[in-house]
């Protein structure tokens, strides 16, 4: 397993308030994540960070040696991390009102697990295909999901930011998870909406079709989206299964 990664403030914003990480338990399984903040003032990127910080360090300490194990870590993580940011927001008023996305790859071998609260996404690279496996909680996406529009008229929807779910707003800290089975080769892309709502998935299925080493796709993408504009914070990780990777692994 190959992991690289790269984040960009972008061309508009001040600050940088996506966080990323990628951590390796006791036993060898891996977590990786991206968390985009929500919320005026430094709040956004304090949530972001504090779940990267709390989450990475909390699982490189434990021992656990299956996937449906990690789920529930996960889960339980995520409830914990939730409350903490609710409980740091109610303490300073310049933090009230923040709150993070988040996207994570939770991998064991060939076996994974995409998990994510809000509209940060994760996207699987195999055979060719460039595929999103992550489903947006967001607004535009109930419209799309009711018929309400198509997929192409919410590429440029004015609502198209306002997610439906985060950590740290309320009591739900439930994520989706997505299992996904790795052929050798085969890509995890973890990013925030800050890369997709800048760059095309025709262009980013090209970059992450090239012979190129991770990290160079991951500052080529982040580029790309800077060219494009860099309306947002952009981040990205890619995840690489390396090619002795076997069906009876």
């Amino acid at each position: 397993m190959q992991i690289a990664y790269q984040s960009s403030t972008g061309k508009v914003r001040d600050k940088n308030e996506d966080a990323v990480g990628a951590f390796k338990n006791q036993n060898g399984l891996v977590l990786a994540l991206i968390t985009d903040g929500i919320g005026g003032n430094n709040a956004g990127e304090v949530a972001s960070q504090m779940v990267v910080t709390h989450m990475g360090e909390a699982f490189e300490a434990t021992t656990i040696t299956s996937l449906d194990k990690i789920e529930t870590w996960f889960e339980n993580q995520l409830a914990k991390e939730n409350t903490a940011i609710i409980d740091e927001s109610n303490t300073d008023t310049r933090l009230h009102g923040m709150g993070t996305t988040i996207v994570a790859a939770l991998i064991d071998g060939k076996q994974s697990l995409i998990a994510n609260i809000g509209d940060s996404r994760g996207y699987v690279y195999s055979n060719g295909q460039f595929t999103q496996i992550t489903e947006d909680h967001s607004y535009v996406n109930e419209l799309v999901k009711h018929g309400d529009i198509t997929p192409d008229q919410a590429k440029t929807n004015p609502y198209k930011n306002i997610i439906t779910k985060s950590l740290g707003i309320n009591s739900d800290s439930a994520a989706d998870f997505k299992p996904y089975t790795a052929q050798p080769g085969d890509q995890i892309m973890l990013c925030t909406d800050g890369l997709t709502n800048m760059v095309d998935d025709s262009d980013i299925e090209k970059i992450l079709a090239m012979d190129e080493e991770l990290q160079s796709k991951c500052d080529m993408l982040v580029s790309l989206a800077n060219e494009n504009g860099g309306l947002d914070n952009i981040t990205v990780l890619i995840a690489q299964y390396d090619s002795e990777v076997t069906a009876d692994e």
